[in-house]
C-alpha cells in the first residue's frame, strides 16, 4: 500500500530524481558497501531545505561545491563520489553521477 506524501513519519521537503540510480549503483555486488550511506545521504537530502550550498555545507562540511548548482559528496568514508545538481527554487536534486574516485576522474563534473 502506498502511503501519501503528508501522511509520512518525515515531512518530504525535497524531491530527489532519481532514486533508482543509486538503488542500481549499491545493487551491483562491487559497490554493495555504499548502500547504508546512500541510503542515509536520501533520507537526509529528502528532509532538508536547502536554500543554498551553505546550507548544504552546515550539514555535509567535507560537500564540495563545484559550480553551477552542482555539488559533490563523499560517500562511504569517500570511497565513493555523488554528484548532483539541485534547483533550489524548487527543491529538487537531480542525480548526475555516483561512482569511484577513478570513475569520478574521467568525468567533467561541471558539466554532468
Amino acid at each position: 500500500m502506498l502511503i501519501p506524501w503528508w501522511d509520512r513519519d518525515i515531512l518530504m521537503v525535497m524531491r530527489i530524481i532519481s532514486r533508482g540510480t543509486l538503488r542500481d549503483f549499491w545493487t551491483k555486488p562491487e559497490y554493495k558497501d555504499s548502500e547504508q550511506s546512500l541510503r542515509s545521504w536520501f533520507q537526509v537530502t529528502l528532509a532538508a531545505n536547502w536554500s543554498n550550498s551553505s546550507d548544504i555545507k552546515s550539514i555535509y562540511g567535507s560537500a564540495s561545491i563545484v559550480g553551477d548548482n552542482r555539488i559533490v559528496f563523499n560517500i562511504a568514508g569517500n570511497k565513493y563520489r555523488l554528484v548532483v545538481k539541485i534547483n533550489y527554487h524548487y527543491q529538487v536534486v537531480y542525480i548526475r553521477f555516483i561512482g569511484t574516485h577513478k570513475q569520478y576522474d574521467k568525468i567533467n563534473v561541471k558539466e554532468i
